[in-house]
């Protein structure tokens, strides 16, 4: 009981520390981290801070561990328990899924902008990757924002009859129809801020690793096992 007084006062130290040297701060949480007498405060952004229990001093970046003969990220790996949990907060109707042929061997959540031209020529491999059994599901991220000529573009081809062909021809540079309904593309957007996405394509695989920018098919098919 006095353990959890305490912790629950360094806990409430450190946040009154960080929102008084840095009142913008957005803290997602903030508990006890691997090291002793230091917190991990997790930022909106997805950013990690090591913190002291007074407050008075911190660290940025990733915490590494020794484990019999190697090296573990630990901060990745809680970020990728992050990630599948965010994922899996979409609901299927909310994203464009591209299905697999066949047998579904693997799934990729991509954020995508229409309008990014790695993000097309990633597009132009979805036949490949559904091909080897890899279903694809897109997110937005319009990294314009919120409100901006690629976001609306991303709300038309939501908001079409047939969701898939809307998108291959924007990815392809056509114009299709402007469309407006009810969307998702400002919350998926909201959403990869949140995971710290800053550019697109984003790819995550189903493990929570996060891989930032353009793989061909047979690169992300090795990546994901299935090849």
């Amino acid at each position: 009981m006095l353990f959890s007084l305490t912790a629950n006062a360094d806990e409430a130290q450190v946040r009154k520390s960080l929102s008084e040297a840095m009142p913008g701060l957005k803290l997602s949480s903030v508990e006890m981290s691997e090291i002793v007498g230091m917190y991990r405060v997790t930022t909106y952004s997805g950013e990690a801070l090591f913190v002291s229990s007074d407050g008075k001093f911190f660290l940025t970046g990733d915490l590494y561990a020794t484990k019999t003969g190697r090296i573990e990220n630990l901060t990745e790996k809680r970020r990728e328990t992050a990630r599948i949990e965010q994922i899996s907060s979409v609901q299927g109707k909310d994203k464009i899924v591209f299905p697999a042929k066949g047998e579904t061997k693997a799934r990729i959540a991509v954020f995508t902008d229409i309008d990014c031209g790695y993000c097309r020529k990633l597009h132009r491999e979805i036949p490949a990757l559904n091909d080897m059994g890899i279903e694809v599901s897109y997110l937005a991220y319009p990294r314009a924002g919120v409100g901006s000529d690629s976001y609306g573009k991303y709300v038309s081809a939501w908001c079409a009859e047939d969701k898939l062909e809307a998108m291959t021809d924007a990815k392809n540079g056509k114009s299709i129809p402007e469309k407006t309904c009810a969307n998702p593309v400002q919350d998926q957007y909201m959403l990869g801020q949140a995971m710290g996405i800053s550019g697109t394509p984003a790819i995550v695989l189903e493990s929570g690793r996060l891989i930032p920018g353009y793989l061909n098919a047979q690169k992300l098919g090795k990546a994901l096992g299935v090849l």
